[in-house]
Formats: C-alpha cells, structure tokens, sequence
C-alpha cells in the first residue's frame, strides 16, 4: 500500500509545480500584455498634447508676469537700498569733518589742561553715550556747541540711514525669494511643455501658438515683412510710433522676462514699444492694463493695449482691423494675430 501511495504522491507534487509553472507564465503573459487583458495607455493624439502644452503655455506666462512684477519691486528695493547706502557714505564724510573739527577743538583743550566733557562725548566711539550726553553741550562755547551738534546731527541720520536699509535688504532678501519661485514655476512648465513637444512631428509642433487666421498673420509667423497689410491709421504720434516698433519686431523669438530689443515676453513687447515712443509703462499685465484709460472693444484704435484671460495674463498691441501683435509664447515667434484668438480680457489706451 505505502509503496502505490509514494508515487502518487510525485505525481501529484510534480502536477502541482507544472500548474505554479502555467500560472507564472501566464502571469507574465498578462504583464506583458501578452494575454491580451492589460494593456498599455495609448498614446496621447497631437490634438491632446496641443492642448496639454496650450496649458502650461499658459500657467508658464501666469508665472513669468508674477515674476516680471516681483523682478521690478526687487529691481526698486536695490535702488533705494543703494541709495540708502550713498547717503549713509555721505552722511559719514561729514561726520568725519565734523569730528576733525572737535579734534582741533581737543587738541587745543589739551594744550591749555585737559578735555572738556563735550569733546570727549564727541570725540567717543560709543554714539548712543554721545547721544545720551546731552546737558554737556552748555559747558561749552558757542563754536564747540555748534561743533558738537553738527556731529549729533550726522550721528543721528546716520543711524536713520541705517534702519532703513535694513528694512530694504529685508524686503529685497524677500523679493529675492519670490523671484526663485516663479522661476522654478516658470522653467517647469516650459520643461513639462518641452517634452510633450518632443514626441511631435515638426509640421504637429508647427500649429502651437495659434493658428493664424489671415495672410498677415501667415507672414507674420513665418517672416517676410512684404505680405503684411498696411497698419492702420494711429491716433496720434506716440500710439503710431509704438505699431510700428512692433512691426519691426516681428518674428523675434519668445523669452521669458525678456523686454527686447532682440527677445520680448508678452508684456516686455508692449512695454518695449511704447518706450520707444517715449512713454513709460509698467512691467507687468496687470499693471498695464490700469497704466492708461480703458476702453471698450468697438472703440479700438492701433497703439491701445489688448489683454486677456479671466487674470489678465497676456497682452498684445492694437493694429487695427481686428489685428494685433503679440509675442505668444515659446512656440511661436512675436507675429500678427486676430484678436478673437484668445479670451478677451479688456483694453487700454495709453497716450
């Protein structure tokens, strides 16, 4: 009996490591795809991936104008802080003179038997002893008490001078910060955006940026100037000065942060231009936008400022007859585009 159940036994341990053996390469099939039941995601389509790199197009200029306004309010805290720190040097030449001219005092007062109380307050290292000394000044002459409170003086704005430089590094050791994190948002998105791209066809990767919608915008995005037609009719000088620095511009390259004259962001492009027109404007959109008076759409007119999106994210320049010029994004060069491409946000006139 024992021995007829042994071999069974082997057959049965030897069935069971044949059927671990089905399952586990079934297994694997499955894995692998190769059992038909797992399979791996499709691909996204060039439509999709469009619409994904549109996207962090979008989050990436939300980020680059924060950080054009967080770069300006830097770019102001290291002019006052410098400032700050000229008239501090100034304010400490003069101190010098005026301790030189104690020191005269000193050394004469020494000569005749010793230092009064006010020279040697004075002449101290210690400015918040000297500051504190003040019941000494009427032991002394006319000359020294004139002497003496030229030094206090100094003293004193000197140590406001001081203060308020600290308040600036703080603000600029703050703005500082912020500019590190919009950049890091801004370089991700592009990056993200940067590998989608990757995958497209350069004739797939050729319809970013919008798609343009006239012949003018078709020279635009590609180049040549001599397709473009004629801008319209400016209101004035200034405003025409500005349509036709953005035309010159045409087909420079999209860089963040950048505000010419070879490379312009959506909002340097603009500011670019009306500086060039003599006119002053601020950095970002969002600031634009308040930089004049606003007007409706039906009131249009070449040289006013068109933005859009719901945060005002982007903005191009009026040319007329439904156009503008804008510099997209990455993709796209600075180029003619209708105006009903994007959302329309609102619009200014700045001169």
């Amino acid at each position: 009996m024992g021995t007829h159940r042994r071999p069974r036994q082997r057959a049965t341990g030897a069935g069971r490591a044949r059927t671990a053996a089905t399952i586990t390469l079934a297994g694997a099939a499955t894995a692998t795809g190769l059992g038909g039941t797992v399979h791996a995601d499709p691909q996204p389509t060039a439509a999709q991936v469009r619409t994904k790199v549109d996207t962090l197009y979008r989050q990436a200029e939300v980020a680059t104008e924060k950080y054009n306004g967080a770069k300006e309010k830097a770019d102001a805290a290291e002019e006052r802080l410098e400032e700050l720190r000229d008239q501090a040097a100034r304010k400490e030449d003069r101190l010098n003179s005026a301790r030189e001219a104690l020191g005269s005092v000193a050394a004469a007062q020494y000569r005749s038997g010793g230092l009064p109380p006010a020279v040697q307050l004075a002449l101290s290292s210690d400015p918040d002893r000297y500051l504190d000394g003040a019941a000494f000044v009427e032991r002394v002459g006319s000359r020294q008490t004139a002497a003496v409170g030229r030094v206090r003086k100094e003293l004193r704005d000197i140590e406001r001078l001081r203060g308020a430089a600290r308040v600036e590094v703080a603000s600029l050791t703050s703005r500082r910060a912020e500019l590190k994190r919009h950049r890091e948002t801004v370089t991700g998105k592009l990056e993200a955006a940067r590998r989608l791209l990757s995958g497209l066809t350069a004739e797939e990767r050729a319809g970013l940026g919008g798609a343009p919608a006239s012949r003018a915008s078709r020279a635009a995005a590609t180049g040549p100037r001599d397709g473009l037609t004629a801008p319209a009719e400016a209101p004035n000088a200034r405003a025409a000065a500005a349509v036709a620095y953005a035309y010159q511009k045409l087909g420079s390259p999209y860089v963040w942060g950048a505000t010419g004259p070879d490379a312009f962001d959506c909002s340097g492009l603009t500011q670019a231009a009306y500086r060039a027109a003599g006119v002053s404007l601020p950095r970002t959109t969002y600031a634009q936008i308040d930089a004049g008076r606003r007007v409706s759409r039906s009131e249009l007119a070449p040289g006013d400022l068109v933005f859009f999106y719901s945060g005002i994210s982007h903005v191009g320049i009026y040319v007329g007859r439904g156009q503008m010029i804008h510099a997209p994004n990455p993709s796209a060069p600075v180029r003619v585009a209708p105006v009903d491409q994007m959302p329309f946000a609102g619009a200014a006139r700045v001169v």
